[in-house]
């Protein structure tokens, strides 16, 4: 492994300038107002060529790896140096002259593989030409790779820009239509020369799920290969990060595999520099950072790619900035454990997915998706007729967990995932403060048969009922497949309740809901991370499968914001819904509630009305 030397040095220097200017603008007062010259990068030219040393014509090698876990050199020829390729960024364009980079091209995986110009290294492979008829590449500078990491704070695009109105009731589905719609573009170069697409190696779910997640990943510049699972041997183990060797970020790891490929560029002490290009692009970051093996390099007529896998988790990137990704061995990174079970109609066995998943705002509750969709399509893609009953629990770091169990029909797992992503995403990314996810678990059974049903009719056993009288409610239920059937509400009427016309609603989860988030939307509305737990459990845990009957009563008292006063004398209530008050109040609505639990998801509802007398 290389030593420190003079990269360490020209940092020494650095930091040590950066004192004696810190330290001089303290001498001068606080209200000095001058900025400190920041010193220049030195480039240690006996190991590195600097862009003024290069001319075109000269010969070139790369360091890469084309099968298995060999470093092997190949080489390339000068085409031209690029100043301000991009604002105060440079590139050097090489030619691959061997003929395997000949046959296959442009090769995504190649990204990082460093390149070497007089025997110092110039840079690193990071961009081309798609469809190029020669193997003609961008390479990144090393000064610029070196710079990553050194600057103060960075971008802080590692949050999913959610445009949630915490003040109305959350819509866990437009959460999940942000997350799946990410705003993010495929980074551009000189002449529409693009960055090298970095494959994702997909292993452990079907070919289905991960065609979803390339339409996912497409902007971020990445692309989705079938990969191969595990087969690691014990001496690919031993394998280290050194320059050209294989560099992959273990975005999901176990039962399924989801993994970024490139190459390693430099390795400075524990500090390892890659790519050549950004991963996302957005600073900081906490992301595992692990060896790999090339099965084989696939050569395509489109897109020649490396068929990787990840061998060993070894360390965490920290930096990912628009020249390369910076990580540290031996830094363990964050991970989530997952936990999936699968009981399904055409597998006798039940399938367990144990799992740990990147731990980043907006790549988990993506990645989250792709590991349900794929562990529910393991042994096929559900019927047309099917349904869902699931279980799942999200462990917070200091706060009550977010656990619900419900049921689903002919969505397609739509809702389970839904109720999956959002709360994941609305946890990692609220305005509040942002919560740690401490594990994840899904315990789904799959069935080969709907369980949709529709409210046929209601009756009443009296349409005219006294003030303290007892009145039953029927109501007749028809499942899309069998017979119908009876279900009966026993009811009172409150002995204080004021003559007059009343409504009972009739309905399954869906109607449930409605009326819930206009009758008492404050329970759907989050103001601090403790309401945004609380308002997720309560949508959480309404039950498609239940049939609710709700007697609504008058409306009395207030809900003052999230606070439900349901008592308060109407003196008080008038002073306190007054509109010159700054706390936000609507009038609360009473009613009478309950729920009988079924076998089907209940679709639809029915109102009817009844008179209270004396």
């Amino acid at each position: 492994m290389p030593k420190l030397s003079s990269f360490s040095t020209s940092f020494f220097i650095i930091a040590a300038t950066c004192t004696v200017c810190g330290l001089a603008l303290a001498a001068a007062g606080p209200g000095h107002k001058e900025t400190p010259i920041k010193p220049a990068f030195v480039l240690d030219k006996t190991r590195y060529i600097g862009l003024d040393e290069i001319e075109p014509g000269m010969q070139a090698y790369c360091l890469t790896v084309f099968s298995g876990t060999l470093v092997e050199k190949f080489d390339f020829e000068v085409v031209s140096v690029v100043r301000n390729f991009e604002p105060r960024r440079d590139a050097i364009l090489v030619k691959g002259t061997d003929e395997r980079f000949v046959h296959a091209g442009v090769i995504a995986g190649c990204s990082g593989s460093p390149v070497y110009i007089d025997g110092r290294m110039a840079g690193a492979l990071a961009f081309g030409w798609p469809f190029s008829k020669d193997p003609l590449y961008g390479v990144t500078p090393i000064e610029e790779m070196l710079a990553v990491g050194t600057e103060d704070g960075g971008d802080k695009r590692n949050i999913m820009h959610l445009t949630v109105d915490f003040s109305e009731p959350l819509d866990l589905a437009r959460v999940e239509q942000q997350i799946m719609s990410p705003q993010r573009r495929q980074a551009e170069t000189a002449g529409s020369g693009k960055m090298l697409p970095m494959p994702v190696v997909v292993s452990g779910i079907p070919d289905s799920a991960a065609r979803e997640l390339d339409s996912v990943l497409g902007p971020f510049g990445l692309v989705t290969v079938a990969g191969l699972s595990g087969g690691s041997q014990d001496s690919d183990r031993n394998v280290q990060l050194s320059p050209g060797a294989v560099l992959t970020v273990p975005l999901v790891s176990g039962d399924i595999d989801i993994a970024v490929v490139g190459t390693v560029t430099e390795v400075v002490g524990d500090e390892v520099f890659g790519f050549g290009h950004s991963f996302l692009g957005y600073g900081a970051v906490n992301l595992p950072m692990a060896t790999g093996k090339v099965h084989t390099v696939v050569a395509n007529t489109m897109r020649s790619f490396k068929l990787s896998s990840p061998v060993e988790t070894v360390g965490t990137l920290t930096f990912d900035e628009a020249a390369a990704v910076r990580g540290r061995i031996g830094a363990a990174p964050d991970v989530i454990p997952m936990t999936i079970n699968v009981s399904r109609y055409n597998d006798r066995v039940l399938k367990s997915y144990e799992c740990t998943v990147a731990n980043n705002r907006l790549l988990t509750p993506l990645l989250l998706r792709m590991a349900l969709t794929g562990a529910l399509t393991q042994r096929g893609d559900l019927p047309p007729d099917h349904a869902l009953k699931y279980r799942t629990t999200i462990e917070i770091a200091g706060a009550e967990p977010i656990s619900y169990e419900n049921i689903s029909s002919n969505t397609q797992a739509s809702e389970l995932l839904t109720e999956t992503i959002a709360p994941v995403s609305l946890l990692m990314n609220n305005p509040f403060e942002p919560l740690e996810v401490k594990s994840i678990r899904c315990d789904v059974e799959v069935f080969d048969q709907t369980m949709l049903a529709g409210i046929r009719s209601v009756d009443v056993s009296d349409y005219k009922v006294k003030q303290g009288e007892k009145f039953s409610v029927g109501v007749v239920v028809e499942p899309e497949r069998g017979p119908k059937k009876r279900y009966t509400f026993d009811l009172t009427v409150p002995a204080d309740l004021e003559p007059g016309q009343y409504e009972i609603l009739i309905t399954g989860g869906y109607g449930y809901y409605d009326f819930l988030t206009k009758a008492a939307r404050q329970r759907f509305i989050a103001e601090d991370i403790d309401t945004l737990v609380e308002a997720l459990n309560n949508i959480l845990r309404i039950r498609r499968d239940r049939l609710y009957c709700m007697f609504v009563l008058a409306q009395s008292g207030i809900a003052l914001e999230r606070a439900e006063l349901p008592d308060l004398p109407p003196t008080r209530a008038m002073v306190l819904t007054d509109a010159t008050r700054t706390l936000e109040a609507q009038p609360y609505q009473h009613w009478i509630e309950q729920s009988i639990q079924t076998s089907q998801v209940i679709g639809g509802g029915q109102k009817i009305q009844i008179e209270v007398t004396e």
